[in-house]
Formats: C-alpha cells, structure tokens, sequence
C-alpha cells in the first residue's frame, strides 16, 4: 500500500490553519489518492469532485496548497486543464515517481522469481535424492533376500532351492523382505523397486498419500508391527490428523514415515466406546473385567520381530 507522506508540523502550517479542516480533509484524500495510483501529484478534477466541493478546491488554491493549469510556481508541473497538482509533492523526496514505483515493484518480483526457482531446483534435488536412495535400497534388499543354492544346479545331485519338493517349501523361499507376522499378512509391495508395505498398514500409507504426505515407508518388521499397534489402538484417522500437523509444522519436508512415529506412540488411548445396553442384553461373563490389550499387543509385537531377526541371522 502507499503512503502519503504528511510534514509532522503541518498541523501548525499557516496554509493549512488557513484553509481550514474541511478543505485540509479534501487535500489528505486527494493527495493519498495520487500517491496510490501513482499520478506524480495531479489530482482528476473528477476525484476532487468527489472528496469534496467546490469551496474547498478554491480554497486549497488560494492559499498555495494546490495549482490550476496555468500556475506560475516553477518547482511543480502544470496540471490539464480542469485538474489540479499538490504543491511540492516530490519535495525533498517524500514521495515516489511513477517509474521509481514500478522499478522496486519489477525488482520485487525479479527477487521473489529467483527465490521461487530455487525452491524448485532444491526440492528437485532432494526428490532425485530420495529416489536414488530407495533405489538404492530396493537393490540391497533384493541382494539380501535371494535365495541361495548349492553348488549343483537345479536337477543334478544334492537340494537345489529351484527342485521341486512336494509339501517341502525351503528355508528362504519367500523372498520379501518382511517376514509373516502375527496378524498373517507378509506385505505387499507397492511398486517393482519401492518398499514392501504390510498389508495391515497399507489404510494408513494410502490415506497419507492421499492427504499429500509422501514419504518412504522403508521399515523394519519391528516398525511395521508396531505401526499396526497403533492403528488399532488410534486408528488411522486420528494418525493421519497428527502427521497432518506434525507435516505443516516441519522447517523441511519429512522424507520418511518414522518421522511421525514418535509423535504416533505419544498419542492418547481413545476411551473405549460403551456398548448400547438394553432389557434384552445379557452380559456373557459378568463380574470379568475386560483387559486393555493395546500393550499386550505391542509387547507381542516387539518380541515377534526380534524372533524373526534371530531367524534370519541364523539363517
């Protein structure tokens, strides 16, 4: 917005304590009308029209605050016809041109083009980066988990991994990454060289992905139990509603869902929801009290995930 830059003492200058303060209003409007739309002083006679009257105008020229076309003052420029010009209105710098206006406005915007194209390189870059480390990953993964064979090929003495052995299934002839948990499901990989997404998690990772927070869901077993933990103790709602705020409040881009795990886990129990009780319903076990399995879970959870891994170093 533009300023129209007013004398601090001008409360007391003889001009305005002789035009007056109705007319003083009308010269505060125009002049702030000419310093918005950039008119270098020249007041339309139709905005002098509107701000004010007649009297007032001939009052603002009459005491040298304004010129009509014609004037003889020789710092301020003529007005056309039917117009008037502020007295001084450049003086002493107070006010801006025209075309220093618009030159900082261009420079503004030069600046602010720079910036929002090195945003775009940057977050570029760091895209590029997550690929090649998934990329990356994806490729360690698949060199882990392949299945090795002895040194006879398939057919020739000895197991092969590759011979068929009816109700036999070897040691390591699932190649997923995460092994079978305690809720049956061995994941499902999201695309050919992404991570592998269990599948009592995937509501989540496809509700963050709708709501815009793309991250790597590159996880251990542990984690990805501990995930299920959560979304049965919160549900996923309430998960994405948190990473919602935790993605707005990040100085950067979170790259990975472990970023919000720690916020996940600091997440209130919700109270469990009382059942609808009638004349007709008769409780199963009174007198039982029904306990909170939520850490139960957990712990089952975590225990699972360590046995897996001593499974697969002995493997």
């Amino acid at each position: 917005m533009a300023w129209f830059k007013i004398d601090d003492s001008s409360h007391m200058h003889p001009k305005i304590v002789k035009a007056g303060n109705a007319a003083l209003g009308l010269w505060v409007r125009a002049g702030a009308y000419s310093a918005q739309h950039l008119t270098e002083g020249t007041v339309p006679a139709v905005v002098a029209r509107q701000y004010g009257t007649a009297p007032q105008a001939r009052k603002l020229v009459t005491v040298g605050l304004w010129h009509e076309h014609g004037h003889t003052c020789p710092r301020c420029p003529q007005p056309p016809v039917g117009d008037f010009m502020v007295h001084d209105f450049f003086e002493g710098g107070r006010n801006s041109t025209r075309a220093q206006v618009e030159a900082n406005r261009a420079a503004a915007a030069e600046r602010k083009a720079k910036s929002r194209t090195r945003n775009e390189a940057r977050t570029v870059d760091e895209s590029a980066a997550d690929r090649a480390r998934n990329e990356r990953g994806s490729a360690t993964n698949r060199e882990r988990n392949a299945p090795p064979f002895q040194e006879e090929s398939a057919g020739h003495e000895g197991v092969s991994h590759r011979d068929a052995i009816d109700s036999v299934t070897g040691p390591q002839a699932n190649t997923n990454p995460y092994p079978s948990t305690s809720f049956g499901s061995r994941g499902e990989q999201a695309s050919p060289d992404g991570p592998r997404i269990a599948e009592p998690v995937r509501p989540l990772v496809d509700a963050m992905s709708a709501a815009g927070m793309v991250v790597s869901w590159e996880l251990s077993s542990a984690e990805w139990l501990l995930l299920h933990a959560l979304i049965e103790r919160c549900g996923v709602q309430v998960l994405v509603d948190h990473a919602g705020g935790a993605w707005q409040a990040a100085r950067t881009r979170p790259r990975s869902a472990r970023y919000f795990v720690s916020g996940w886990r600091s997440l209130p129990t919700p109270p469990p929801r009382a059942p609808g009780a009638g004349p007709n319903v008769v409780p199963l076990n009174p007198g039982a009290a029904r306990p909170s399995t939520t850490d139960q879970r957990v712990r089952a959870g975590l225990d699972l995930a360590a046995q897996l891994r001593e499974q697969e170093n002995a493997q």
